[in-house]
């Protein structure tokens, strides 16, 4: 290739052989809030399963906004179910004090059904 083929595509390039390969980069991202395990779900969901949408938040630079976004929402919404469900239950501190071993295996459904939920609802919508 020439020096005009190279003005022509615009950007720059660098020669390997025969090839001239264009110089890629990502854009930087601006958020750098921490991902946590909902950002963290949602990301192996769209490697696996939606490959473009990742690719596509990945380059455009918005990936780790949307897995942030994500962590919270799911956050949020996995911490008010929680609560919503133990009232709804009946699940109790006096019951964590008289029966703590029933306390916490009906804290744990509780937190399974909200875990379910969320990740149907946000993460792998």
């Amino acid at each position: 290739m020439t020096d005009t083929l190279f003005e022509q595509f615009g950007g720059t390039y660098t020669q390997i052989g025969d090839y001239a390969l264009p110089d890629l980069s990502l854009p930087a991202e601006k958020d750098d809030r921490p991902i946590g395990i909902w950002g963290q779900r949602r990301l192996r969901y769209l490697k696996q399963y939606h490959k473009v949408i990742y690719y596509n938040l990945l380059t455009s630079g918005k990936l780790n906004s949307h897995l942030t976004d994500v962590d919270e929402e799911a956050q949020s919404l996995f911490s008010r179910l929680v609560k919503e469900l133990a009232e709804k239950e009946g699940v109790t501190e006096q019951l964590k004090s008289a029966d703590p071993m029933a306390w916490v295996g009906r804290m744990n459904n509780i937190r399974n059904q909200a875990t379910e939920i969320v990740n149907e609802e946000v993460v792998f919508e």
